[in-house]
């Protein structure tokens, strides 16, 4: 999805940064959904954080292992919080 012919919308941008925030949304649903590896969210976070949100966010994610699939415990069998915006499939 991203690309110089199809850029990220706003809509895009902010809805990538809360599930990069979200615990249990793993970076290959990114990669599925929105074709951003997490180098390149790690870019696009720090573009459009601030240096202090960017790096309580890297923090963040360094911690949890659900942000990986393959780090991620067997029980967990979703990649989002039900609770959160539903992704269209």
């Amino acid at each position: 999805m991203l690309n110089k012919e199809n850029p990220l919308s706003e809509s895009d941008i902010s809805r990538l940064i809360e599930m990069a925030w979200e615990d249990k949304t793993p970076f290959e649903a990114i990669l599925n959904i929105y074709h951003l590896n997490e180098s390149s969210l790690m870019r696009l976070m720090q573009t459009h954080l601030k240096p202090s949100s960017y790096r309580l966010w890297r923090k963040r994610v360094k911690e949890r292992s659900s942000k990986h699939l393959k780090l991620r415990s067997p029980d967990i069998n979703r990649d989002h919080c039900k609770t959160q915006y539903k992704i269209s499939r």
